[in-house]
């Protein structure tokens, strides 16, 4: 399976290809912007994606991106310097930027029939800095961003050759368009229209990896992908409309 990306992809003749096998075009190096994005990434291996940093002790992916023991890895963006750095690592701090989550602290939305829907909540085991990024709630009476509305994906760099994944996280921008019949979360999971929103733009798409990241309308975070290729980047893409989660997000966390 392919490494996380986040790619405009074109295909490429000549030599530029035996080093890169998809090149992001329509994305950019993100910067100090979506500083809170973290990767969740199974201990068996076989399942990477993003997540996005709620407050110091909760994350939010799609529930197909665990369900299993994972590995969460936050600060991934962080601006910091090379001797802060240093300094986690020297006091051991750095030891709760990666963290092994156990199954009992990932929690995914079930409905009234108790069918699950891709959307997790994720209690880490020991308090981050409340320093560090974290991305803002919509009020909880919020409404999704309507049709044609520009919203933020983001997502890891693009699979090299030799296996490798770029570390530094990708943004792009697509927009709010019109779901088609077949675009929604995996079968085992419950959705409808109600639940699922779609965004489209010419050449932006999303790769293995990239689900569970965060889709930001309005600098707030309004959706989570749940589109999943497995061996080829797809458009539209595919998310689930957090306002419909809203109030379950804030009891959840009480936990």
């Amino acid at each position: 399976m392919m490494k996380p990306c986040l790619v405009l992809v074109l295909f490429l003749a000549g030599a530029a290809l035996a080093d890169i096998e998809k090149r992001i075009t329509g994305s950019k190096a993100c910067d100090k912007d979506r500083q809170y994005h973290v990767q969740v990434e199974s201990v068996q291996g076989g399942k990477s994606c993003g997540g996005a940093l709620l407050n110091a002790r909760w994350v939010i992916t799609a529930s197909h991106c665990a369900e299993q023991v994972v590995n969460v890895r936050i600060g991934l963006n962080n601006q910091v310097s090379v001797f802060t750095k240093a300094w986690s690592f020297v006091k051991g701090s750095s030891k709760k930027l990666q963290q092994q989550i156990s199954l009992a602290q990932q929690f995914t939305f079930k409905d009234d029939e108790g069918k699950p829907h891709d959307i997790m909540l994720i209690k880490l085991n020991e308090d981050v800095s409340a320093n560090l990024p974290v991305i803002e709630l919509p009020p909880v009476e919020c409404t999704r961003p309507e049709q044609k509305q520009k919203v933020e994906i983001g997502g890891m760099g693009p699979k090299k050759s030799g296996g490798k994944a770029e570390k530094s996280v990708r943004c792009a921008t697509t927009e709010i368009s019109e779901c088609g019949e077949n675009d929604k979360p995996a079968e085992k999971y419950h959705s409808d229209e109600s639940t699922t929103m779609c965004a489209q733009k010419p050449a932006v798409e999303t790769c293995f990896g990239d689900a569970g990241s965060a889709v930001e309308y309005n600098n707030v975070l309004h959706g989570i992908i749940v589109s999943e290729p497995a061996d080829k980047c797809v458009n539209p893409i595919v998310m689930l409309d957090v306002c419909f989660y809203r109030k379950w997000i804030d009891e959840t966390m009480l936990k």
